[in-house]
């Protein structure tokens, strides 16, 4: 009898955390209760997630901003399904299949000029792995510098490449030669350029980690450099490109041409993993420079046809339903319904990022009411204000958030680009609600501490310190 995939999470329903707790990450099901996030879900559509008791969630997170078109996209649902009725003759390995041909020409299509080539993988970790090594074979050099805050991935080369210490901690030694620059600082990344050992520059046009950006001088000044001292530009585009910030890719809005640009997480439609690197002739050539090196570098499920037919799907909705000019609009509607708010509460100091890429940057007020109130939160652990506003958002308006970074007290916001003015207008009338609590009194503090407590009865111990997640 075929396997029955409603009948096991029919009959399997409620053990998720019994099950993670025993056989998978039984500290991310510490995370999830300490802070009351452990739901059911069971379906999710659009903007929005549900869980078993009926109760809809809107969810901006967006699994990490791979749903850039929303759960259960019926296009993608519908091409995947087409696909697998087709029966199509899946990872031959010696072949060259037709889809994977026509992804990479659509992809080509949508970058600058100067790219002209594409490797396909599985995610955004394994294109930066890439990204390394087809850096040092086009240069001849070993070193590569990266930024503080900056996340590539948490593979050993892409994790050499991390900005947050407590991801490296205990996994060293990693790759050598990866040098850490100050984002935005260009003398910094001048210094190290002019020594003329660098085979790349990666870096993230807006970086995840703090929703932190820098202005159109320092990226035109830093692929200036890259190119005199002949360094490649990488431009990590798997978060942030895709139509998030209101152009298809990030680097768009400074004017750079990449060497190499990076991509994954939207691609995938969702529901298949796939990530590329896109690249000039030159780079990849000398990679792939001859008959012995045809397989120099690979990876067995890069180019799978479900893969390529999810990229196909997802590019072909982008522009049938204008996803990228709609997350440019969405995105101006953000910042004009946040700005408001900026002026109303002390503690909430910027709005930054583009288009569906939103940090919201909290600090110390300037009234001594609510400074002395801040610092008695901050005391307690850097950064837990940004946790108390994420955890009511939740439990008051079912509204799924992040922290930004640890030990940052910035929010981020990846909504879905089909999200419009009706998600607009909830999330900042929530936020609103969560700000003037934080103002007027102690309530947010005490219902996050209930909440804190509570986890803390069902776990028979005291609440910890959450890690914020990539």
């Amino acid at each position: 009898m075929a396997f029955d995939v409603a009948k096991v999470l029919r009959e399997r329903h409620g053990e998720n955390y019994a099950l993670h707790s025993d056989l998978l990450n039984p500290q991310l099901v510490r995370v999830l209760k300490t802070i009351g996030f452990d739901r059911y879900y069971v379906r999710g559509e659009g903007c929005y997630l549900y869980d078993d008791k009926g109760d809809r969630y809107l969810d901006f997170l967006a699994g990490f901003g791979v749903y850039a078109l929303g759960r259960s996209h019926p296009a993608i649902k519908s091409a995947l399904h087409q696909a697998i009725d087709l029966d199509l003759p899946n990872m031959v390995q010696m072949d060259c299949a037709l889809l994977p041909g026509l992804l990479a020409e659509q992809l080509v299509a949508r970058a600058h000029p100067g790219i002209r080539r594409v490797y396909f993988c599985n995610s955004g970790t394994e294109a930066t792995e890439a990204a390394i090594k087809f850096a040092r074979r086009a240069t001849g050099r070993t070193r590569v510098v990266y930024c503080d805050h900056g996340f590539h991935g948490l593979t050993t080369g892409s994790l050499a490449l991390n900005g947050g210490k407590e991801f490296k901690d205990g996994f060293g030694p990693l790759i050598p030669g990866a040098t850490q620059v100050p984002f935005g600082d260009i003398d910094a990344l001048a210094a190290e350029l002019r020594r003329g050992d660098v085979a790349a520059f990666v870096a993230e046009p807006i970086q995840g980690k703090g929703v932190n950006v820098a202005d159109a001088t320092y990226w035109q000044a830093a692929q200036e450099l890259c190119r005199r001292h002949r360094s490649l530009l990488v431009a990590d585009e798997v978060q942030v490109g895709m139509g998030r910030t209101g152009r298809f890719f990030a680097h768009e809005h400074y004017g750079l041409e990449p060497d190499i640009v990076t991509v994954s997480k939207a691609l995938s439609g969702g529901y298949v993993p796939v990530g590329a690197v896109l690249t000039t002739d030159r780079v990849y050539m000398s990679v792939y420079s001859s008959l012995d090196r045809a397989m120099v570098h690979s990876t067995t499920f890069g180019r799978n046809q479900l893969a390529m037919v999810a990229g196909l799907a997802t590019l072909d909705a982008f522009e049938q339903e204008g996803i990228v000019e709609r997350a440019r609009v969405t995105g101006e509607a953000f910042q004009a319904a946040l700005a408001p708010l900026v002026e109303r509460y002390e503690l909430l100091h910027a709005v930054r990022g583009k288009g569906l890429m939103i940090g919201l940057a909290f600090g110390k007020p300037t009234s001594r009411r609510l400074r002395m109130r801040w610092n008695a939160v901050e005391a307690v652990r850097t950064a837990l204000f940004s946790q108390m506003v994420v955890v009511p958002l939740f439990h008051r308006h079912r509204i799924l958030t992040q922290v930004a970074a640890d030990n940052m007290n910035v929010v981020k916001l990846l909504p879905p680009l089909v999200a419009g003015q009706e998600e607009v207008d909830y999330f900042v009338a929530a936020l609103d609600d969560v700000l003037r609590d934080a103002h007027n009194g102690s309530g947010l503090l005490m219902e996050f501490g209930t909440t804190m407590a509570k986890s803390a009865l069902r776990r028979g111990n005291g609440p910890k310190p959450v890690m914020a997640q990539a």
